[in-house]
């Protein structure tokens, strides 16, 4: 098939491709849930349409396969639901879509429960999918309430969906939201993949995979080919729990990184830590393919095809907007096709001088904890220093060329202390007359490569400033997140709608992470406060500030967020003007591991906190280092919970919206409970309010509500 074929008959309304097969036409239909071994799923759902997806697999390898939908009213399948021009249709399974179907379904009424299921002849017999479900959506005057759930990071790799388990057993859920990692990209990262036999990703086309090879573990393999990619959606939705979710109700989703690539943006991926340049849009491209494929996704435009000719970003856009009856307006991001690189790189030299006195002392001042530099490494004294350390660079396989210009003068001393170079130390004499500004170094970057100094666990004060000479330079291209145009689509889709909650789907946190270790044992040069990432917003704090000033001239915004692999409920506001922010609730990962193992994971790789006296003890300790308080540095954070997997509960109405964390302990991941009479024991909630025209936070403890007052830093 051609692809505007698939299109025609797969993606379109189908008005029009009926089989002229009436109703009143008779023939057995038996189960073959064999035959649809990913079940069946639906997305999207607005009040007339729907999008309903199969994928089909035949025991003869057909080629294109037609599968007929069948549309119904009720449960028992007795009562055809007719839109359009009858109550079956039927598409095409195509090779060149790896058997996919997807059908958006129009002519519906709103506010409606429908049950579905796809058929398919072989060898004379009618052969059926399970039955799916799925409600659409109330019309713009519908004042009931709306009740959905959100989820997020749904690693498969030695890990079981106990939580989608439980999802199951909720009352009525309109719809879940996937705030992205709906599958993982990679297959034994020993850095955050382990768990229980049984649960493996093996790839089928080894000769596609893309081997990752790096200092300090044993290397693993990650998805690069488009058979790749589809084999990871093939596997996750194999998952019994998963199914069922899927065929219970509706999902609307939009990616975060690793439906393509650990902490990438754009088309780069940064596994190397800057060692090589990973762009590769070739393998962006089979990512996105995939998702096109496998999630039943509805586009703004109806005729929408992916066309593997287009390059990213502009092959695909996902995001998108949503309405609830008068209450939730869901507005959909994505904030990894466009975004800018890190702003520290990660194989940025250390030493490298970024903000110079000059540049200080134009922006106010110098800082007490700005550092000496030698203004150019290959002017100072007789070439000495510049060539010893370059003789290190070059030992260590780092590029020597890039040590040029202005390099800070502690880490000069430091490498020639470690290297045993035959020269001299800068004296203290010497440092006294030096100029004072900030390196990468001064960031907590320590190492040639690497994510410590760069994604995770930044200086936050230095940072501030670097990051401030660096939008200002470029004129805000340092911190894209969105790009120019979404960024203006989502803005203008905020301010005109008419809903009582705007509800943002946001890929990763708004709210700063930071932890204050000044007053601890530690090292002099961890005696600061530090970001625990700047992979997320916090990394882009000016953008962050610019939107949110913004959002908060806008009544009743709620972030719900997903990523990080921990529950946050939180009060984000603009750095200068705590006047001026949202609220944000964060949910857990579904099962990839959590935030605090992954620190304390971190910590024991990288080869310089490693051998840091208590730095993985600080780790383990992480939530209460984000809630210390009083005077602690996040009086915007009200809940944390780092060590947890689950799912959130959204109910909203005219006066206000609950939120309900579904916590279960980190170690049950590693075994299914989906039968579990007592599944229900596993799981803790936590109940959270926002009232209508309020950006007041609400938490209930027992039957009693307590509001987070941020300048006290506690619950009152």
């Amino acid at each position: 098939m051609r692809r505007r074929q698939f299109l025609r008959t797969a993606l379109a309304g189908v008005t029009g491709f009926g089989l002229g097969c009436g109703a009143s036409e008779k023939r057995t239909v038996e189960p073959g849930p064999e035959h649809f071994p990913q079940s069946v799923a639906s997305g999207d759902p607005r009040p007339d349409s729907v999008i309903l997806w199969t994928r089909v697999a035949l025991d003869d390898g057909s080629d294109d396969v037609d599968v007929e939908l069948e549309l119904f009213t009720d449960e028992a399948l007795q009562q055809p639901a007719r839109w359009h021009d009858g109550p079956r249709q039927v598409v095409t399974a195509s090779a060149e879509h790896d058997h996919c179907v997807k059908v958006r379904v129009t002519g519906l009424e709103p506010d409606t429960r429908y049950w579905y299921r796809f058929v398919v002849q072989q060898q004379g017999r009618w052969l059926a999918s399970r039955t799916g479900q799925c409600r659409t959506a109330p019309a713009a005057d519908s004042d009931r309430a709306i009740r959905f759930a959100f989820v997020a990071c749904q690693d498969f790799g030695g890990r079981y969906y106990n939580g989608y388990a439980h999802l199951l057993t909720q009352p009525e859920v309109d719809f879940f939201v996937h705030l992205g990692d709906y599958i993982y990209e990679t297959a034994g990262d020993e850095g955050f993949q382990a768990g229980t036999a049984g649960r493996e990703v093996v790839f089928e086309d080894a000769a596609g995979v893309l081997e990752v090879s790096r200092s300090g573990d044993d290397g693993f393999q990650a998805a690069r080919s488009l058979d790749n990619y589809r084999q990871l959606y093939r596997l996750f939705r194999s998952d019994r729990a998963l199914q069922q979710v899927h065929e219970r109700m509706a999902m609307l989703a939009i990616w975060d990184d690793h439906e393509f690539s650990d902490d990438c943006w754009g088309a780069t991926a940064t596994y190397q830590d800057g060692r090589v340049d990973e762009t590769d849009l070739e393998r962006r491209s089979h990512a996105n393919q995939a998702w096109f494929e496998y999630m039943p996704v509805d586009y703004d435009d109806t005729e929408f095809e992916y066309d593997a000719g287009v390059a990213p970003p502009d092959d695909i856009r996902i995001y998108r907007s949503f309405r609830f009856g008068k209450h939730v307006q869901l507005v959909l991001t994505d904030l990894r096709s466009y975004r800018s690189d890190h702003l520290i790189p990660e194989d940025a030299y250390p030493g490298a001088v970024v903000v110079n006195q000059l540049t200080l002392m134009a922006t106010g001042g110098v800082p007490d904890d700005a550092s000496p530099y030698v203004e150019d490494i290959d002017a100072f004294g007789d070439g000495s220093v510049a060539q010893a350390l370059r003789d290190a660079a070059d030992a260590a396989g780092y590029p020597s060329g890039m040590i040029t210009g202005p390099i800070h003068a502690g880490w000069i001393n430091d490498v020639i202390a470690e290297s045993a170079a035959a020269v001299d130390p800068i004296d203290e004499a010497t440092l006294a007359t030096l100029p004072r500004g900030y390196a990468y170094t001064d960031m907590m970057k320590g190492s040639l490569w690497g994510r410590i100094g760069s994604r995770y666990l930044v200086a936050r004060d230095p940072f501030a400033r670097y990051a401030a000479v660096r939008w200002s330079d470029s004129r805000g291209d340092s911190e894209q997140a969105m790009g120019d145009t979404q960024q203006q689509w989502f803005l203008d889709t905020m301010r005109s709608a008419e809903t009582t909650w705007k509800v943002w789907g946001n890929e990763f946190c708004l709210t700063p992470l930071q932890i204050d270790l000044s007053l601890l044992s530690v090292p002099a040069a961890f005696k600061r406060v530090f970001h625990i990432n700047v992979d997320d917003w916090n990394g882009m704090a000016t953008r962050r500030d610019e939107l949110l000033r913004e959002l908060a001239s806008i009544p009743n915004v709620v972030a719900i967020t997903g990523d990080i692999h921990a529950f946050f409920a939180a009060t984000p506001w603009v750095r200068d003007d705590p006047s001026k922010g949202i609220v944000e609730f964060v949910t857990s990962s579904i099962s990839s591991t959590t935030f605090q193992r992954l620190l304390q994971n971190q910590v024991e790789s990288d080869p310089v906190l490693s051998n840091v006296s208590g730095a993985s003890a600080l780790a383990g300790a992480i939530r209460d280092l984000l809630l210390l308080a009083p005077n602690g540095p996040n009086p915007h954070l009200a809940h944390a919970d780092v060590t947890a997997h689950g799912y959130a509960i959204v109910e909203a109405d005219a006066a206000a919206m609950q939120v309900t964390f579904f916590a279960h302990p980190e170690a049950e991941a590693m075994v299914e409970h989906y039968d579990d009479p007592d599944l229900d024991a596993l799981f803790t909630p936590a109940y959270f309010r926002v009232d209508a025209g309020s950006r007041a936070l609400w938490q209930r403890f027992g039957e009693t509500w307590k509001r987070w007052d941020p300048a006290m830093q506690m619950w009152v």
